[in-house]
């Protein structure tokens, strides 16, 4: 088995270990009982409004299906919603076992039933990635500005472990621009010496293919539109906190201020181990507890959102791609028979 090939696997072990790995940090210091008391608080957990928190996430997931739809028309594509949003959720769904593997199986499976090439898909997607990053630093901001005294020293203490983990000392910078100049350089060379070649021309079509994807924003025809499915979204993801918060009664007196505070470090829970597994429980947990919920409550909030969240993927992926495949097979059959139909 190639380097390659072994790469992803090793990356799923990793941060699966890491993710049980905290599952045990967040239950070593409960007992027994305290173990049992999160179970029966979050089998107890109102599932009338456990059922609107989850209906809130597809919700949201469907509007980022059609603002993905928005970047792909100006490409030349017009693409069905039933398959972008279908594809939306396969792609979080095998999201939870290989980072980025769920990118890559969405734009596959578009690029498979809507004859969109790959590469496009591909700078979309990197498009969309930058616009969530800006507004997760908007959600940031938004949480440290207006709960300064509440949160200001877990941000400190959250960034400092991130840091921790990324520390980049000066002079390592300096090697790693100079590194860069001499990588960039070294491609230009490679491009000019094999500017004729079959091979390069392919690999400048595909990047071109990327570009183009990547800048498709740019040509969105209603850009006001587009904010507003952008802001809907996180508007939607941070309702299903809010409506979560009703399903517990130890969490029900929370407002929206607490959810804007676990939807900001929830988001760095669920980039930090494979699913948030682990990581999203010992986060809430933590978060909750700056809110005066103490550490069972806490958790058990935390073991709520995160099942309803993953369940629902783990549900809808696999319908999706079914759905995908059986839809666009019931589609082709149907465009044979009206093009057999007119064939004298």
């Amino acid at each position: 088995m190639t380097q390659k090939k072994i790469l992803p696997f090793l990356q799923f072990f990793f941060f699966l270990a890491l993710g049980l790995f905290l599952l045990w940090l967040t239950t070593r210091s409960l007992s027994k009982e305290e173990i049992s008391r999160v179970k029966d608080l979050v089998f107890s957990a109102d599932l009338r409004l456990v059922f609107i928190s989850l209906i809130t996430l597809v919700l949201s997931h469907y509007i980022r299906a059609i603002r993905w739809k928005m970047m792909i028309q100006p490409l030349g594509f017009q693409p069905s919603t039933s398959n972008v949003f279908h594809a939306v959720l396969v792609g979080y769904f095998f999201n939870l076992f290989f980072p980025r593997l769920g990118e890559v199986m969405k734009c596959s499976l578009l690029a498979k039933y809507e004859k969109v090439p790959v590469d496009k898909l591909i700078g979309t997607v990197v498009a969309e990635r930058i616009i969530d990053m800006i507004c997760l630093i908007a959600v940031i901001l938004l949480t440290v500005l207006t709960q300064m005294e509440r949160v200001s020293g877990y941000t400190v203490e959250i960034l400092e472990g991130i840091r921790r983990k990324i520390e980049i000392k000066p002079g390592n910078i300096v090697l790693i621009v100079l590194f860069s100049i001499v990588f960039l350089l070294l491609l230009r060379w490679i491009y000019k010496k094999n500017l004729r070649s079959g091979w390069l021309g392919k690999v400048n079509i595909v990047l071109k293919g990327m570009v183009e994807g990547l800048t498709s924003i740019s040509l969105v025809t209603h850009k006001m539109g587009f904010l507003a499915y952008t802001l809907l979204i996180w508007l939607l993801y941070l309702s299903s906190i809010r409506i979560g918060f009703w399903a517990l009664q130890e969490t029900s007196m929370l407002g929206w201020k607490p959810s804007l505070t676990v939807l900001t470090f929830g988001s760095f829970a669920m980039i930090a181990t494979q699913g948030g597994i682990g990581a999203y429980q010992l986060i809430v947990q933590k978060t909750l507890i700056l809110y005066s919920v103490n550490q069972v409550a806490g958790l058990a909030f935390g073991w709520l959102l995160w099942s309803v969240q993953t369940l629902l993927l783990f549900v809808m992926g696999p319908f999706s791609l079914l759905s995908m495949y059986l839809n666009n097979k019931k589609r082709g059959k149907k465009h044979t028979k009206i093009s057999s139909n007119f064939n004298f």
